[in-house]
């Protein structure tokens, strides 16, 4: 019996997921999304996996560039995170106007100053995977290693590192 895609979406709502922000940039413009399905693969060699849709703008630039910045957010980054998952969003460098950032240097993505970590990668392969592709990316470099509390998305919410739904201030 096939399962039904809203009862696996529903599942999967049950598994907290760490909250990443992956910036490339391009020849045009900067390209950024919020990405809640994200894995350490190796530490040696240092690898990372994520998962994107396919048919996505992001993932189409990804693949076509070889690099990007995985930016690993804090709670108090949790406005950021909505505002890269929102559709029909701007350039990257439009939605961080107010954000201190730098670039990467392997990558030339943009990295955030105060995200918990950031990870400058090249892609190392890509799987198809039904509606999205799993991205395996080479860990570069490090250039933001900070500290604070880790921003999770669980039951369609943002969330604390221990799943209490973050309040609106």
């Amino acid at each position: 019996m096939p399962v039904d895609p809203a009862d696996h979406a529903a599942a999967l709502r049950q598994y907290a997921a760490g909250v990443v922000l992956l910036t490339v940039r391009d020849d045009i413009d900067d390209v950024g999304t919020t990405v809640t399905s994200v894995m350490s693969v190796s530490a040696d060699p240092p690898l990372i996996a994520l998962g994107l849709a396919a048919d996505g703008y992001p993932a189409e630039v990804l693949q076509g560039i070889g690099s990007g910045a995985v930016n690993v957010l804090s709670t108090d980054q949790a406005i950021l995170a909505s505002r890269f998952a929102s559709a029909g969003r701007p350039s990257a460098r439009h939605l961080l106007e107010s954000v201190p950032w730098h670039r990467a240097p392997v990558s030339d993505a943009i990295v955030l100053d105060g995200a918990l970590a950031a990870l400058d990668c090249t892609v190392a392969s890509v799987v198809e995977a039904g509606s999205h592709v799993v991205v395996l990316l080479t860990v570069e470099g490090v250039p933001v290693l900070g500290d604070g509390d880790p921003l999770v998305r669980l039951r369609g919410r943002w969330a604390d590192g221990v799943g209490a739904p973050l309040r609106r201030p």
